[in-house]
């Protein structure tokens, strides 16, 4: 996957492997909110809790880092050392270690995580314009004569605009091989 920076996750691991401190920022900014999600979103963590396994992810993919068999694999690398650190975490406030400590349905979470995330770095490669709009749209709930007000459109262009910017996303998603499957359900 291809980054704000432009780098690919293969490339963006190659330079953290070489001691690139700006790349390895960029790994950092690029899956923060990622880890943050599975701790927060997956596991239910609390704010505080979630950043002490964020820590301690980002503490391991350091340390680990060159054990990482394929560089273009480093998120799903990730969300497993995240789903690892979150386990023991919860092991570790337990007096007896059960074996099942995940909460229900985190698999099903994860993965719609992951597929965001997706979604995410995909917008990133689309023209500001549609970023902009989608983003004020599907992520902050902002209605249409809101956004019109904002970006000085008229509110009745609003829909067809959405509609092309879904469209280049879709096309991005397919070019990159990287559609979310659908979900059953």
């Amino acid at each position: 996957m291809v980054g704000s920076t432009g780098l690919t996750d293969r490339t963006l691991v190659a330079r953290c492997r070489a001691g690139d401190d700006d790349a390895w920022n960029e790994l950092v900014a690029r899956f923060s909110r990622y880890v943050y999600a599975i701790c927060v979103q997956g596991f239910r963590f609390s704010p505080q809790d979630a950043e002490d396994v964020f820590q301690d992810v980002f503490a391991k993919v350091y340390e680990q880092l060159g054990r990482l068999r394929d560089d273009s694999s480093v998120r799903p690398w990730i969300a497993q050392l995240t789903r690892r650190t979150c386990i023991d975490r919860l092991r570790s406030a337990r007096e007896t270690a059960a074996e099942d400590v995940e909460p229900p349905g985190v698999d099903d979470r994860l993965a719609e995580l992951d597929e965001a995330l997706t979604v995410l770095e995909t917008m990133a490669t689309l023209p500001e314009n549609c970023q902009e709009i989608l983003d004020r749209f599907f992520a902050r709930d902002e209605s249409y004569r809101t956004i019109g007000e904002a970006l000085d459109l008229p509110a009745g262009t609003i829909a067809s605009r959405i509609s092309r910017c879904l469209e280049k996303l879709k096309a991005a998603m397919e070019d990159s091989d990287t559609a979310p499957r659908p979900v059953d359900g």
